[in-house]
């Protein structure tokens, strides 16, 4: 039980809180848990088309970016280009993702969803849109913002870098 006497400080303004390695690894689980319910819903969706949840991460940021790069698209989702490559080759052929030739750079790739691939990106978001606000709504704003802050600070810096320029352009 030495593992749960060690302990961690966390600083908010003048109140400080310690937490157990057995609180920590609580978080972890509620985590893991968390997010298998969060991809459950869109996981069921993707079943239809025999896709994934890497489709999944490129329909959303295709969408929440029309016009985006590869090379962005792969700063963002941090795969490699064959991984990424073959996802989006899958999803042009499928018709939910089209690549048009960059107007000032003829090299790059600009993607754009497809209006079949709104329409799928639009099903996927609102399964999960539908369980974020049941539990926002439940947890109310404190605990909203709290957990933003965490899931920030838990974030490598580039990725909350990235966030933080998706949040500032829309």
């Amino acid at each position: 039980m030495q593992d749960q006497q060690q302990t961690s400080q966390l600083t908010d303004g003048e109140n400080q809180k310690f937490l157990t390695d057995d609180q920590l690894r609580k978080g972890i689980e509620a985590m893991f848990f968390a997010y298998r319910g969060f991809t459950a819903d869109p996981d069921k969706i993707l079943e239809n088309y025999a896709y994934g949840r890497a489709h999944h991460r490129a329909i959303h940021f295709i969408g929440r970016s029309p016009g985006t790069t590869v090379n962005n698209l792969l700063d963002i989702l941090a795969v490699t280009k064959q991984s990424l490559n073959r996802v989006l080759r899958t999803l042009v052929d499928d018709g939910l993702v089209e690549s048009r030739i960059g107007r000032q750079d003829k090299r790059e790739r600009n993607l754009y969803l497809t209006e079949k691939g709104r329409a799928l990106e639009q099903d996927l978001s609102e399964a999960q849109r539908k369980r974020m606000r049941a539990a926002y709504s439940a947890a109310g704003l404190e605990a909203v913002t709290g957990f933003r802050r965490v899931l920030e600070e838990i974030m490598d810096p580039q990725m909350r870098n990235l966030l933080q320029a998706m949040t500032d352009g829309g």
